[in-house]
């Protein structure tokens, strides 16, 4: 199978849930996957909603683990490897094949700076040392770097590269990404800038990668057939819905405090807790029932379950 077909449509960087003494909330798993399979979606598991960098060795594991077993096949597993240490992201790329993962994601460091030399040597010596594919993950609001277009652009006629999930917010970047790799059967481009996600489908995008999708999955795959069928305006109606709804646990925070406020709104559905791990912090109790106070005013029974 090409991987245009492979691994193409809406994947969902799926929050990582843990219990009360942090460990991983299989049953929570269970039931995010589920809703995954249910809607034709993707996991992608150990990205920036799922606190990846703050999860021990042994949490990522018991989380890919997991997962691959709620999948049992019926989807790929997208798994992140994101690390400051070459040789640790290379043994977290074999172990998570051994586990059963399909492909990798993988940013580039954070600590040293780097440069356009630095970066094309790390992709391409963790690309050679690992067996799955490879997707390169371009988020400078966390690494503070940001992988120039000629890199990945090198990168993407590696063998062992399949494409680049890009998180920038920058139109002109991707207008030239599109420009790149729309009609690539052997580079993937998935858009991570969830605003921009049915603009991307319409012009060529392989997939999007919404992290609102751990909430509202419906209503993504809904924009991306819309998107992919030409439906211009239901894709920028649902386009238009799914902001909207993203800004409930987005606007007017960051990402320390975003992700909390999503699995309180998950919570909200009976789909996981609300414990997130160090650095990251819950709401306090009286601050968390004033949001869900909030929230059940402003998200109605149609628009979430729908």
């Amino acid at each position: 199978m090409l991987l245009k077909e492979f691994y193409k449509g809406v994947m969902v960087p799926m929050v990582s849930p843990v219990t009360d003494d942090y460990t991983v909330d299989a049953v929570a798993v269970n039931n995010i996957i589920g809703t995954f399979l249910k809607n034709d979606i993707i996991p992608f598991v150990l990205g920036t909603t799922g606190e990846a960098s703050s999860l021990s060795t042994q949490q990522k594991e018991m989380l890919v683990k997991t997962a691959v077993k709620s999948v049992g096949g019926k989807l790929p597993l997208m798994a992140g490897i994101g690390s400051n240490s070459l040789f640790t992201s290379i043994e977290e790329g074999r172990r998570y094949a051994d586990l059963g993962a399909d492909a990798l994601v993988a940013t580039v460091p954070n600590y040293y700076p780097s440069d356009e030399t630095q970066m094309l040597h790390w992709f391409e010596n963790l690309a050679n040392q690992v067996s799955l594919p490879l997707f390169i993950y371009n988020i400078p609001a966390t690494t503070h770097h940001s992988i120039p277009l000629t890199v990945a652009e090198k990168l993407s006629y590696h063998p062992n590269i399949a494409g680049i999930k890009d998180s920038e917010r920058d139109d002109d970047r991707l207008n030239e990404s599109l420009r790149l790799w729309k009609d690539r059967t052997d580079f993937m481009f998935l858009v991570g800038w969830a605003a921009r996600s049915a603009y991307g489908v319409a012009n060529g995008a392989n997939g999007i990668v919404p992290s609102v999708g751990n909430l509202i999955p419906h209503l993504f795959q809904k924009l991306y057939l819309a998107a992919a069928k030409g439906n211009a305006v239901e894709a920028q109606e649902l386009q238009q819905l799914t902001d909207s709804i993203a800004a409930l646990c987005q606007a007017g925070k960051n990402i320390s405090q975003s992700i909390p406020a999503m699995k309180v709104l998950m919570a909200m559905q009976n789909i996981c807790g609300t414990q997130v791990c160090p650095p990251l912090l819950r709401m306090k109790p009286e601050e968390e029932q004033a949001y869900r106070t909030e929230m059940e005013q402003a998200i109605s029974n149609r628009i979430v379950h729908d």
